[in-house]
């Protein structure tokens, strides 16, 4: 059983169980409530009337600002009251109103890595997997078992289709409609969503532009162009790129594709104009 300590802030009218767990400089805010199950890191602060519940477990650094409900049942008329979780990282930023809810089946995670920018009123529904410093604006609805890669970013106001795939450092402009996978590196938009290009001004700033002297990024426009601007078919088209050595970026963008076609996956989405 947890007792506060002088590093510690908790606010009076805040109702925290006895059972959760604080690590030190937790700070909870007025009328937040601390389920037993919670597990919360060092110098995280949770914001005025956040509701934490269920098995959560937060790293530390992070901020929850007012009205977020993190881990409570998932939305899914297949739960049957497993004892599932939400695991998330550290240095997140979850703001205003933003639900996480636990995970379907027993044994099973809904996971935040480390780092990302969750705007106000962002949903992300049972079994999502997050990576690391990704950004997602306003009012994003996010379904159930869908996965964001690193350091992607998505605007506002847009749902995501459950079981989509969104690849690393694809941006996503606001009010797209999310209905198949979004391969890494791209730009996508519109309603039906479509891949629109490389995203050029995120690749310059990560700095992979200036990878291997501009070789790695060259490859991957080449193998992009390949996959979109040819007449071959994605299976044919993987067959010729993977006839040279990748650089990993496009060994990332390739191996997205080869997954996103499989069984039981969403499929890549199609290019514009196709």
């Amino acid at each position: 059983m947890s007792q506060q300590t002088a590093s510690q802030q908790i606010h009076p009218t805040a109702v925290v169980d006895p059972k959760a767990e604080l690590a030190s400089g937790v700070v909870i805010g007025p009328g937040a409530v601390v389920g037993p199950e919670v597990v919360i890191g060092e110098n995280t602060w949770i914001g005025p009337h956040a509701v934490l519940d269920g098995r959560l477990t937060l790293g530390r650094d992070n901020k929850v600002y007012p009205g977020a409900c993190l881990g409570l049942p998932p939305q899914d008329l297949k739960y049957r009251g497993a004892n599932t979780e939400v695991l998330i990282g550290d240095g997140n930023t979850l703001r205003e109103c933003v639900t996480i809810n636990r995970a379907t089946e027993e044994g099973e995670v809904t996971r935040i890595g480390n780092g990302n920018l969750l705007m106000a009123y962002c949903h992300l529904g049972h079994n999502c997997d997050l990576g690391n410093n990704i950004v997602m604006s306003n009012a994003i609805q996010v379904a159930g078992h869908v996965v964001i890669e690193d350091r992607a970013v998505v605007g506002g106001c847009l749902g995501i289709h459950q079981f989509v795939h969104i690849g690393g450092m694809a941006m996503v402009g606001g009010m797209t409609r999310v209905d198949r996978d979004v391969p890494p590196y791209c730009l996508v938009e519109g309603h039906p969503g479509r891949v629109r290009g490389l995203n050029r001004v995120g690749l310059r700033r990560s700095g992979l532009a200036a990878n291997h002297d501009g070789a790695e990024f060259k490859q991957l426009q080449e193998i992009w162009t390949l996959m979109y601007r040819s007449d071959l078919v994605i299976a044919d088209a993987l067959q010729q790129a993977r006839s040279q050595p990748l650089l990993p970026a496009a060994e990332h963008f390739c191996r997205f594709l080869e997954a996103s076609t499989g069984q039981g996956r969403r499929g890549p989405m199609p290019v514009q104009g196709r």
